[in-house]
């Protein structure tokens, strides 16, 4: 698929300079993809300088949270080692990781919006072009990488309660270290709802998130890295943390909640259940009982709690606090984690074989 470079990308990327301290979104990769939907087809796609966009007061995306999006990752970790900041790597082309995954997860997001779908062809040119322009500048340390974040939404300005006419698709990226690190502690939401079976839940939706910010930001001011939501009917059911998905290890096993119309089917969790699968371990998708749950932590079956998403790989869990201000702390944290988050990462990064596949090179 051709893209259209526009002028003044060249000089961007010349005059960019790798920082070393990254962040998880801090620092902006120098170039931007976009494609416009108008008269029902998408037009020419673009390769852009980054920097702001133009958007009407009035677009659907803002007023009634017309987007969906997408994260994923582009590694580039030397097989020898990793390489100092700003080293070059040419013998190393950049790979993503399961990324058809995500673009099918694009495709549902859209479909439960009534968005238009991105198709294939474009969503990978997004990507590639951003990973081509960008291959000199991927972080090389084991754990950093290239964030690549693909985004759809309605551009259209007017009040009427329907879906825009005009949309916009764009991939933007970040050089990033871990979402995540340390082994935190995590709030259970009983209150607030982040997602209802037969809404958005599923979804990764801007108003998805939205729902999760005052439990999110509550857990923190509680000391906590971030809220863990129950289902909406009962408040009692497991769903996920809000952008992770949770895992829990009891009698050796590994248990995660079933996935539901509220429950985001993350990338990561359908890897490391493969992945723990193909090392022996049982796995059990199940509705989980935050009581029960709760009860097996304090007798000791339950032995280790964790989630894990894209940006943070996998996030032990040092404990779960109620809403009475008790934690509850497992005997052991970042055991069975810190070994599947290795031997995920391992294969992200290609420094072992990759038996299921789920590498794919840009040359």
């Amino acid at each position: 698929m051709r893209v259209d470079v526009a002028p003044g990308v060249e000089k961007a990327l010349r005059e960019f300079v790798l920082p070393e301290e990254l962040g998880f979104g801090a620092v902006d990769a120098p170039v931007m993809f976009s494609a416009e939907w108008r008269l029902g087809q998408w037009g020419p796609a673009s390769l852009l300088p980054h920097g702001p966009i133009g958007i009407a007061p009035g677009a659907r995306a803002l007023h009634y949270g017309e987007l969906v999006f997408e994260g994923l990752k582009a590694y580039r970790v030397s097989r020898a080692g990793p390489m100092a900041a700003g080293a070059r790597c040419d013998q190393q082309p950049p790979n993503l990781f399961r990324p058809d995954q995500n673009f099918r997860r694009l495709q549902l997001s859209a479909r439960r919006l009534s968005m238009p779908e991105v198709p294939e062809e474009l969503f990978f040119a997004g990507l590639e072009s951003i990973i081509r322009a960008c291959a000199d500048i991927i972080p090389r340390r084991s754990g950093q990488s290239l964030y690549l974040r693909p985004f759809l939404f309605g551009t259209e300005s007017g009040y009427l309660l329907r879906n825009s006419h005009t949309f916009r698709f764009m991939v933007i990226a970040n050089p990033v270290e871990a979402y995540a690190s340390g082994s935190p502690s995590v709030a259970i939401e009983r209150r607030d709802v982040r997602a209802a079976s037969g809404g958005v839940g599923a979804a990764k939706t801007s108003a998805n998130y939205a729902a999760s910010l005052r439990g999110s930001s509550a857990a923190v001011a509680g000391g906590h890295a971030v809220a863990l939501w129950l289902d909406a009917a009962e408040h009692r059911y497991v769903q996920e943390l809000s952008g992770m998905n949770f895992f829990a290890v009891i009698d050796g096993d590994l248990h995660t909640p079933e996935l539901d119309t509220a429950i985001l089917p993350g990338v990561t969790r359908d890897s490391l259940i493969q992945l723990a699968r193909h090392q022996g371990f049982e796995v059990h998708e199940r509705r989980m009982d935050i009581d029960e749950l709760l009860n097996q932590i304090s007798s000791g079956r339950c032995q280790e709690i964790f989630a894990c998403g894209t940006g943070a790989i996998v996030m032990p869990i040092s404990a779960l606090a109620d809403t009475d201000a008790r934690l509850f702390r497992p005997p052991q944290t970042n055991v069975i984690a810190a070994r599947l988050r290795e031997d995920l990462l391992a294969i992200q990064e290609r420094r072992v074989p990759d038996p299921f596949g789920w590498v794919r090179v840009v040359s």
